[in-house]
């Protein structure tokens, strides 16, 4: 099968397009999918770049963790699907199992939910790992509730800050749209409601926002310093969750002050550790806002879709740090 594999640590130019063995199912649970299309994360330019995260991974490796296609194959056991459905997941790409920058791929059926009605398989590729991701950050992290408020950097939220995109947020849902000056934003931000503590009822614990979620590398500004000027515009009480590293050096003082629940997301963590509780909850995720996109209550914008043969080109693009939206590879 045709698969666009990296050939060795470094710079767009490592990945090359090879013949590669296709693979078979080896387990009566498991499925074997045609893709259509694979998604492009930030992550996966990360990998090719620094190298693959599992210690002793061989080289070829095939990148690229989210991924949609149909079922052309069923193992004995498997009881969720049968061959001709359509199935979107997050998996491999990391180095051990195999990733979605292919023809076809081999999975545990538990690991794949079926795509949504009405969604087609880009739209259903661009989504598993930020789906999960966004999810775990305001859901899982920020504990997010009704009324309360949560400033999205170089993203679409209730807040969102970004100087290259912030005029599109609106569209994406967004109640309000700030360039992100750390001036502008301390004051701006100030302005709303504070956070709610357990069992307090509706009591109010000071003013600023709710919870502040850091979403990846898109626009570049985004960075340790935005980090820093963002602990003053959280309530006391709040939550500030990033999915990056916030950066050596700094001043954790007014967070302390502050009472501030400082947390991570990374998704990954669950393939990484084969934490399978995690993962199971992670496809849980992925059904619940399946139900949401077929009901077009919920909405991924796909940027730009490439052929498979030109993802080193989808790689350049998101380490440029414009994009706006999701990049799929059509398959």
């Amino acid at each position: 099968m045709k698969a666009m594999v990296m050939t060795a640590a470094g710079g767009p130019e490592v990945l090359e397009l090879r013949e590669i063995p296709e693979p078979a199912i080896a387990r009566p649970t498991e499925i074997k999918v045609r893709l259509r299309a694979a998604g492009v994360n930030p992550v996966d330019t990360k990998v090719r770049s620094r190298g693959l995260f599992f210690p002793g991974a061989g080289l070829p490796a095939v990148l690229g963790c989210d991924g949609a296609g149909e079922v052309v194959a069923v193992g004995p056991q498997v009881t969720r699907f049968r061959v001709g459905d359509a199935v979107w997941f997050c998996n491999g790409g990391l180095g051990r199992e195999q990733g979605n920058y292919a023809e076809y791929t081999v999975l545990d059926e538990w690991l794949a939910e079926r795509v949504p009605a009405g969604v087609g398989f880009e739209e259903a590729a661009a989504a598993p790992l930020v789906l999960i991701t966004a999810w775990e950050a305001l859901c899982g992290r920020c504990c997010l509730q009704e009324g309360q408020t949560v400033l999205v950097h170089a993203g679409a939220g209730a807040w969102a800050t970004s100087r290259s995109s912030w005029r599109a947020c609106g569209a994406r849902g967004c109640d309000h749209g700030e360039l992100g000056r750390e001036g502008g934003l301390r004051a701006r931000a100030r302005g709303g409601g504070g956070h709610r503590l357990p069992g307090a009822g509706r009591r109010r614990c000071g003013q600023g926002l709710d919870g502040w979620a850091r979403r990846g590398r898109g626009v570049r500004h985004v960075g340790p310093a935005v980090f820093q000027a963002s602990i003053p515009a959280v309530a006391h009480y709040g939550r500030l969750v990033t999915i990056l590293d916030p950066g050596p050096n700094l001043d954790w003082k007014e967070a302390r002050l502050h009472n501030l629940n400082v947390s991570f997301v990374l998704m990954l963590t669950p393939q990484l550790f084969d934490l399978h509780d995690a993962r199971g909850a992670q496809v849980d995720i992925l059904r619940q806002c399946g139900e949401w996109l077929e009901r077009r209550e919920l909405r991924v914008e796909v940027a730009q879709t490439f052929p498979l043969a030109q993802a080193a080109d989808a790689h350049r693009l998101i380490e440029a740090g414009h994009v706006q939206g999701k990049l799929v590879l059509t398959v």
